[in-house]
């Protein structure tokens, strides 16, 4: 689990580099001016001061906390003959309090509007020049950020934070911003958000088995242009050959269809044999089963939107049920009721069409999956009885023959090497397997030193026991 500090590190670097690399490549087609001066700044004056008043000194933990880097982008257009005139200011800067920071094992809190108030202002060079502010928050921004747009003159102001699921959301609180400019503040490349979605379609697959994804919904939820979710589904339909891709009525829909399988095996198929299949029944599977899976995955699409609206439904009862019981009047009361009769048939009559769907959909499945195992049994092409017997009678064979082979190479090997033996060694070789029983069989030489010993220690014992008696 990271902390927020080096959490906060991961998001200024990030967004730092994608600023750069973005506003480099607009150059003056998007900034009004010239020629252009780039300045860095931070805000480690503010850390230092915030440890301080903590009596916090520890320079390490000073070099891990994120300082509040940015910089500012100066266009300039000449006057006169040696004069020059600044026609822009841009900036783009990370808004990271140290305070909630220095606090371990703690969440950082989003930033408020006094917060970010008070960094804009002290950002603004010259207020009768337009300027263009980017500010990025590691932790997001509170509410009152996005409902209630700062009124400073001159200001364009876009809001950047990271989202939770992954990519940042980039926007101006008062949407008055020309989406060009709130791209430029968009560290996210197109080639990262493809990824993304090809992510979410990975995590997502097992919706593919029985329905479908939708641009539009997955565009919602991902905070992207549906452009790019687009993108994604056709790449993912080049990586997949059993994904494929409609688009009916404005709606683009990425769904699974039938297998490729039956294609890739008659790449190897003789001329007449393509001949044959052209004139034949084969491939009316395949179409069918792609057709009936765009189907169903069109009233999978269609259920899950009902499936919301009743869930809408439902909210929405359970409201009227708590301010009928909060409410003292009895004609209130009486409303409330009337009101809660028709939402509730509202409610059956949706779960009926739920459930026509839901019916719908097994029929088609069940159709799906028996096309299947039929599109599977004819392309396997398994081999007949007569083709397994003649089979299993040759390998039987072979089996035979391999074995005479190997006794008679083995009878072969034995025979010479008894021939290619001489006389002499023949001899040599008795004399060295004879060697070892040999040695096996002399006695051991006995230890005369310990005979000696022995003798002289039992003369001692005789003249010992003489003298006792005595």
């Amino acid at each position: 689990m990271k902390s927020a500090a080096e959490h906060a590190i991961e998001v200024e670097s990030a967004y730092l580099a994608g600023v750069s690399a973005n506003l480099a490549a607009a150059g003056g087609r998007v900034m009004p001016g010239k020629w252009f001066k780039r300045e860095d700044h931070d805000c480690a004056d503010r850390v230092k001061a915030e440890m301080v008043d903590r009596r916090i000194y520890d320079r390490a933990l000073f070099a891990r906390l994120p300082h509040g880097r940015g910089f500012t982008i100066r266009g300039f257009e000449r006057r006169w003959i040696f004069g020059q005139r600044l026609r822009s200011v841009t900036v783009a800067g990370i808004l990271a309090p140290a305070g909630p920071l220095l606090t371990p094992d703690a969440p950082a809190p989003p930033v408020t509007l006094a917060e970010l108030t008070s960094h804009v202002r002290s950002l603004m060079l010259d207020s009768k020049t337009p300027h263009l502010i980017g500010i990025c928050s590691p932790s997001g921004f509170a509410e009152e950020v996005w409902n209630v747009p700062l009124d400073l003159p001159n200001v364009k102001l876009v809001l950047i934070e990271p989202r939770e699921q992954g990519g940042w959301r980039v926007a101006s609180p008062d949407g008055k911003v020309d989406p060009r400019l709130c791209k430029l503040f968009d560290p996210e490349d197109v080639g990262k958000k493809i990824e993304r979605v090809r992510r979410e379609i990975e995590d997502r697959s097992t919706s593919l088995l029985t329905g479908g994804l939708t641009a539009s919904s997955m565009a919602e939820q991902l905070d992207l242009p549906e452009r790019i979710v687009q993108e994604a589904f056709a790449q993912a339909v080049k990586a997949d050959p059993e994904l494929r891709v409609s688009a009916q009525a404005g709606q683009v829909m990425l769904y699974r269809g039938a297998s490729a399988a039956s294609d890739q095996e008659g790449v190897s198929m003789s001329l007449s044999d393509r001949i044959r299949n052209l004139f034949s029944r084969e491939g009316e599977e395949t179409r069918k089963i792609n057709e009936l899976a765009e189907r169903r995955a069109r009233l999978s699409v269609k259920l899950d939107r009902m499936y919301e609206e009743i869930g809408k439904l439902e909210k929405k009862e359970n409201e009227l049920m708590e301010e009928g019981k909060a409410s003292p009047s009895k004609v209130a009361k009486r409303r409330m009721a009337g009101q809660i009769a028709q939402m509730r048939k509202d409610i059956s009559r949706c779960n009926t069409s739920a459930a026509i769907l839901s019916k719908q959909i097994n029929v088609i499945s069940t159709h799906i999956h028996n096309l299947e195992l039929a599109q599977t049994g004819s392309v396997a092409q398994l081999p007949t009885s007569e083709e397994l017997t003649e089979a299993a009678v040759n390998a039987e064979e072979i089996l035979e023959q391999l074995g005479a082979s190997d006794a008679l190479v083995s009878s072969l090997e034995v025979g010479m090497a008894e021939s290619s033996i001489s006389a002499d060694e023949a001899a040599i070789l008795k004399e060295l397997e004879a060697a070892p029983a040999e040695k096996a069989a002399q006695p051991e030489p006995k230890d005369r030193t310990a005979d000696r010993t022995g003798g002289k220690t039992k003369a001692k014992d005789r003249e010992g026991g003489q003298a006792q008696a005595e």
